[in-house]
């Protein structure tokens, strides 16, 4: 637990300056980048704290000026912090309704113009949180979406949800498949016991959605690029 301790602490001391002076600086000048930054900042320095090595391959694939939408598996609470920092450029995030409940650190996201999600199974709850992403992106911004939808409990592929392609074909934004393991052995779920060492991040070269005539077409070749990144036994 003491790694886990030592990142809380880290977190915790860094945060409050930077909300205090930066939030009201983002309200008041209309731009978020610096306290996202700064954000990106603290959460290297606590992987620093807790020993946690992130070792990227393939960003230099990505593709300069273009937003793009990140496709990732979702093995451990510590893929967010993990695969955040390393996307080129800005970028806005899928994540739970509930998230945004949370005092001080919820406002961040709305500043950071991350894109709620409901959970409720309701078709009109996926097109919302769709037309939101539509919205952040063109700005500009990445959208980054772990795309089953929730950690995998023994760090197999679980099946994925439609509402990312669903953006990506109405977008047209190149997909970016994202492949995460090493973190399912650091942190796992259900767990906050956080143990030291490496979490092994691979960006898959871009995918042109303008290929696919479906959904499902581009979900075959969305999944398969993200398990050659994958240990055997990960791949489902």
């Amino acid at each position: 637990m003491i790694a886990s301790l030592s990142m809380l602490v880290t977190i915790i001391a860094l945060s409050i300056p930077v909300a205090l002076v930066f939030i009201p600086w983002t309200i008041i000048t209309g731009d978020v980048t610096m306290l996202y930054k700064l954000s990106q900042s603290i959460v290297r320095a606590a992987f620093r704290v807790g020993r946690i090595r992130v070792e990227v391959n393939g960003r230099e694939q990505v593709p300069a000026g273009t937003a793009c939408i990140f496709m990732a598996n979702h093995v451990s609470n510590l893929d967010p912090p993990s695969l955040l920092p390393n996307i080129p450029g800005r970028a806005s995030v899928f994540l739970k309704r509930s998230l945004m409940k949370i005092p001080v650190l919820g406002y961040g996201f709305k500043l950071g113009e991350f894109v709620p999600v409901d959970r409720d199974g309701r078709v009109e709850s996926a097109k919302e949180s769709v037309r939101a992403a539509q919205h952040v992106m063109a700005k500009g911004l990445h959208i980054m979406t772990f795309v089953e939808g929730t950690r995998s409990r023994d760090g197999r592929m679980l099946p994925f949800k439609k509402g990312p392609f669903y953006l990506a074909m109405q977008t047209g934004a190149p997909c970016i498949p994202v492949s995460i393991h090493g973190s399912e052995t650091l942190m796992a779920k259900g767990s906050m016991r956080i143990t030291p060492g490496t979490v092994h991040i691979t960006f898959h070269p871009p995918i042109d959605t303008r290929n696919f005539s479906s959904r499902t077409e581009l979900m075959s070749a969305v999944r398969a690029a993200i398990a050659s990144g994958l240990p055997e036994w990960m791949r489902t």
